[in-house]
This record gives structure tokens, C-alpha cells and sequence, in this order.
């Protein structure tokens, strides 16, 4: 065929194109994402407020970067200056895994279009501070002096070793007999435990109070116990000690289950820890166990 037939064909040749298939690429800033998905991911609280503060930060050290896809050598970058910026491992993991699962929903969203390997980082086991006795009675007559709602709480959290929210979030029928049961949990898994004596009581509503609250601890917020908590802590001399936050009273009744003979399995059995590992901080307490190693190793 001569080339000036092949022209002529060209030219008479219709090309048509079809741009209905064919997607526009969007693309995304954290912010963005979690501005989407933050009332589906997490429920209100001070972990979502916690949540919403390691995203911005994210999104700070990524310049306000828009993507459609998250790559490795991003995510590296950014635990890099994470790092940089004094970050521990302990608190990188943190921040990682609110990006995670932030990501991991975008993606089954159909919003990006590729994911990154989240690596886990070694953590240094930190110690774990609970309270003693006597720094209880303390801190807890400071907070009766205050508030006698607080302090039925206060009580409560270190009897059952529960999350804030979880006592708050009690209702009555939560409450059967000597037995309260939390089915609204971090983990997402309810869980039944037996009550000790004075936690038992701090439940009971007096009659003279007049009408019921919702639930035993309905009438507080935690932002109302914490400041109470503050405001007793500092009374009674343990001001500087960043650890007397009100987890530490989940901290105490694990640790003083463990030190009292309790198997690990029970106690995570007891704090709804959705894996062993979670509990296993406490096992060291257990010194009790090992006793017997001794008898087997003096030299007589």
C-alpha cells in the first residue's frame, strides 16, 4: 500500500475515545481522612481527643501532604521524626496505631489505593506504678473530703480494677446481686467479676438522695473526677508524681491480684485484657511463685 493511500485511510478514520471508564484519582491529607471516618473509628472520649492530636501531628510532619497512596518510605520518613522530635517507642506505637487503623479504613473505602507494613516497636518494659495502702487512704480521704461521688468511684475503680468509662457507663441492671457486669469495653469483649464488700456498697444509692441517676456513677464525668483527683493528689504530697493518674487504680488491683497468688490467666480474665501479653506486665509481682526455686538451689 503507498503512502498516500495509508493517508488517505488516516483521513477518513474516525478515532473515537471513550473517558467513561476511566476514574479521577482523588487524593487525601490525614486530617482529611479522619475528619471522614473519626465518628465511625472511635467513640467520643478522651482517647478519640488523644487520637485527633497524634493525627495532627502527623499531618504537620507530612506538611499538610496530599496522597492516594501511603508508601513505605512515607511511613519510615515519619517514624524517623518521630524519633527525632524525642518520641519512645512506646509512644510512636501509640501514634502508629491510630494512623493504622485510619488507613486501613480509607483503603477499604476505596479512598487510597495501597498500604504500608505497620512494624510494631520494641518496647523497654517501664515500670508500673501502683499505690500502696497507705498512700490509698491518703489519697482517698482527700477525695471524700471533696466529693463523696468521686469517692465511691475511686473506691469502685480500685476494687474492680475497671476503666473510667467503663464505671461511668454502668447502669443499675449492670448490677446483679454481688456480681457487675461491663458490656461497654475497650476491647470491645464484656466481661461479669464478683464485687468486694465496699465495692458492693459504693454502688447503693441512699434513699434519702431522692431519685436515681442512670447508673451508680451517672452523675459524674471523668473530666469532674479528674479535677478532684488533681485537686486530693496534690493535697496529700503526690502532685509531682506524673504517674497518680486515675489508671493507676487499674494498675493497683492488678497488681495487688498477682502479688496475692492469682494466676496471670485469672487476672486478665478479671481486666479484660483482650491478649495475655497485656497482663503478662504484672507477672513479675508474682514473687511468690518462685520461692520454691530457692529450696531447690541452696547448697546444704
Amino acid at each position: 500500500m503507498s503512502g498516500h493511500h495509508s493517508a488517505a485511510l488516516l483521513t477518513n478514520c474516525k478515532v473515537t475515545y471513550n473517558f467513561s471508564n476511566i476514574k479521577e484519582v482523588k487524593s487525601f491529607r490525614v486530617i482529611d481522612l479522619f475528619a471522614s471516618y473519626k465518628d465511625i473509628l472511635w467513640d467520643d472520649g478522651r482517647h478519640k481527643y488523644n487520637v485527633s492530636s497524634f493525627l495532627g501531628e502527623i499531618d504537620e510532619i507530612l506538611l499538610g501532604e496530599h496522597f492516594s497512596s501511603f508508601s513505605q518510605e512515607t511511613l519510615d520518613g515519619l517514624i524517623g521524626s518521630l524519633r527525632q522530635r524525642g518520641n519512645s517507642n512506646a509512644t510512636i506505637n501509640r501514634k502508629m496505631a491510630a494512623l493504622s487503623k485510619l488507613l486501613r479504613k480509607a483503603y477499604k473505602m476505596g479512598d487510597i489505593h495501597s498500604l504500608p507494613e505497620f512494624r510494631r516497636q520494641k518496647e523497654r518494659a517501664g515500670r508500673i506504678r501502683f499505690l500502696e495502702y497507705e498512700e490509698e487512704d491518703r489519697l482517698f480521704a482527700a477525695i471524700k473530703k471533696r466529693s463523696e461521688d468521686c469517692y465511691r468511684l475511686a473506691v469502685f475503680l480500685v476494687d474492680t480494677g475497671c476503666r473510667l468509662g467503663e464505671a461511668i457507663g454502668l447502669i443499675w441492671n449492670d448490677i446483679q446481686d454481688t456480681r457487675v457486669s461491663f458490656w461497654i469495653t475497650k476491647s470491645g469483649r464484656s466481661r461479669t467479676i464478683p464485687l468486694t464488700a465496699r465495692a458492693k456498697d459504693a454502688t447503693r444509692w441512699p434513699q434519702e438522695r431522692g431519685q436515681r441517676p442512670k447508673g451508680p456513677f451517672a452523675m459524674l464525668t471523668q473530666p469532674q473526677f479528674r479535677a478532684v483527683w488533681n485537686e486530693a493528689k496534690d493535697e496529700v504530697g503526690l502532685g509531682t508524681d506524673v504517674q497518680v493518674v486515675p489508671h493507676i487504680l487499674r494498675h493497683t488491683c492488678a497488681s495487688r491480684l498477682v502479688q496475692g497468688g492469682i494466676d496471670i490467666r485469672r487476672v486478665q480474665m478479671w481486666l479484660g485484657h483482650q491478649t495475655l501479653q497485656m497482663t503478662m506486665r504484672y507477672a513479675h509481682l508474682a514473687t511468690n511463685d518462685l520461692d520454691r526455686c530457692v529450696v531447690v538451689l541452696e547448697r546444704h
